[in-house]
């Protein structure tokens, strides 16, 4: 089969011929239809989870259950069942603490799709069956692809805050996550705030979902945030450090700032603000395959989509290299 594959640390990727893997016990063996490019893709290039060499990269994989591996039940993972692979890549051992408190993605046991075994970007790949998500008919493969990291991000973790249904909500950044979750929140019922620097993104986010807009590289803007209303909850989508505490500032009492972009450096934050206004900090780190298969069959219902650029298989690393210029999410087509 094709395959893009780091052959060594920082190096590119190269595309090559290797066998077809077949699955092991418990495992599937997936005909890849279509694979997400996410930031920890560069993070795998550089061996930053411990990840040996060499390694076929990519955690967000569409594809169809093409051959079972020994003990997996063909009643209920069926060949040509499509399915998705994200982050977890399965593998919980089902009775540590961690398991059994249903925290399956913190179990000691459990893979990364991509970092500990081969992903994506390939034409075939082979996971545990509990890393598997079953993927809704006529869902479309490439803008399904990124709901397997980034939109189990911000469903997943907005979901789990328990914030009042019709609340206002704000959501900085209108990249990769920020542009899905205006589309979920709004979705879920809640009034959203986009949160961005300069004018020109306000067309898109009231497009996306977004009742309000504020250019948070103005003065003033927490000032209007609270013009707006209270708002309960932030998702901080792109990392920047530095609008940590001016977040909380805007934030409503109670109101909760959830971390999910992997920040640059420390942040500060005030402690009186926090005490002040019962207001908190939350980290949340994406879910598992149940999360993925929950956000898919939301996603479908309700019409959230991915806003994408595609490339086929022999392009990877152009895709790789310009991600950051991603509008808003890069696409392998291997299918």
């Amino acid at each position: 089969m094709k395959a893009a594959i780091f052959k060594q640390k920082g190096g590119d990727l190269e595309i090559v011929e290797v066998p077809v893997p077949e699955p092991k016990q418990g495992w599937v063996r997936i005909k890849v239809h279509s694979c997400g490019v996410c930031h920890s893709d560069n993070a795998c290039k550089y061996g930053n989870f411990g990840n040996s060499f060499p390694r076929i990269p990519g955690h967000e994989v569409f594809g169809e259950i093409e051959k079972l591996g020994e003990g997996v039940d063909p009643n209920y993972f069926k060949i040509g069942q499509l399915v998705g692979v994200g982050w977890f890549g399965g593998n919980h051992c089902g009775k540590c603490r961690e398991c059994l408190n249903d925290q399956w993605i913190f179990c000691k046991e459990t893979l990364i799709c991509g970092i500990h075994y081969d992903g994506g970007y390939a034409e075939y790949m082979v996971a545990p069956s509990d890393s598997l998500a079953f993927v809704p008919e006529g869902m479309n493969a490439e803008e399904t692809a990124p709901l397997l990291c980034a939109g189990i991000t911000v469903f997943n973790s907005f979901r789990n805050q328990n914030i009042k249904v019709g609340s206002l909500v704000g959501v900085q950044g209108l990249g990769g996550l920020g542009h899905l979750a205006i589309q979920f929140c709004k979705k879920m019922g809640y009034e959203v705030i986009a949160m961005s620097s300069g004018d020109q993104k306000e067309k898109l986010a009231k497009e996306l979902g977004a009742a309000h807009y504020v250019n948070i590289s103005k003065d003033g803007w927490i000032d209007q945030m609270k013009a707006i209303g209270s708002v309960q909850c932030i998702l901080l989508t792109a990392p920047s450090s530095s609008i940590v505490q001016s977040s909380l500032d805007a934030l409503g009492v109670n109101g909760k700032l959830v971390l999910l972009a992997l920040l640059p450096e420390p942040f500060n934050a005030n402690s009186l603000t926090l005490i002040g206004g019962n207001k908190s900090i939350v980290g949340w780190a994406s879910g598992d395959s149940r999360d993925t298969e929950q956000t898919l069959n939301f996603a479908n219902k309700n019409q959230v989509k991915a806003m994408i650029k595609t490339f086929p298989l022999e392009n990877v690393n152009e895709a790789l290299l310009k991600i950051a210029d991603a509008r808003f999410r890069h696409v392998v087509k291997v299918l």
